[in-house]
């Protein structure tokens, strides 16, 4: 293969928009050609966000529906309302804690069985892999890594052409320097976790 099609999704403030540009910005350390792109839901935290990441010789930032060779979901819900970007071939790496919505949180819904959701998901792609991305950031010292743990498991599933030597400079080079050694924690956490 040489083209490929990374859709990541989540709600606002989980991180998905750094973990956006560390595959990104790694992809071109890497020599590859990169298109990115963004669409924020609400402006606010819990709002969606999903962005993509094209890697090779792609003219358009769009994953159209069935296009996806990644999906690296941020929460279980949102994973599952992006499967429409993946097909029998895909691979999904989606964090196990959900973000419960306002609707949920004040008893006005209710939040689908976590279980269930991943069982549908698995019965339509090659591969899903799930992780407790946040219990992993903890312990790597900073909560907030949770979405460099993602990355590293996107980096150990071996579907991308691009070296883990390509991420780990650019986390130590792209991200805040007071998260720099934390991150770089989170991501041997996510890289270790398959």
């Amino acid at each position: 293969m040489d083209k490929y099609r990374v859709c990541f999704t989540g709600v606002g403030g989980q991180g998905t928009l750094l973990a956006t540009m560390v595959l990104a910005e790694a992809s071109i350390h890497a020599g590859h050609h990169v298109l990115a792109s963004e669409v924020h839901g609400m402006a606010q935290r819990g709002g969606v966000v999903e962005s993509t990441v094209m890697i090779g010789d792609i003219k358009s930032p769009i994953i159209s529906e069935g296009e996806a060779d990644v999906l690296l979901g941020f929460e279980p819900v949102e994973t599952y309302r992006a499967m429409r970007k993946c097909s029998a071939d895909s691979v999904v790496i989606s964090n196990t804690v959900p973000v419960m919505p306002y609707s949920v949180a004040i008893g006005k819904g209710s939040y689908p069985e976590v279980d269930k959701l991943f069982a549908f998901i698995e019965s339509r792609v090659r591969k899903l892999v799930t992780l407790n991305a946040q219990a992993m950031a903890e312990e790597a010292g900073s909560v907030l890594s949770a979405n460099v743990v993602m990355v590293g498991a996107l980096a150990r599933s071996g579907v991308l052409p691009v070296p883990r030597e390509a991420f780990e400079e650019t986390i130590r080079t792209k991200t805040k320097a007071a998260f720099v050694e934390a991150n770089l924690r989170a991501f041997d956490l996510g890289f270790g976790a398959l």
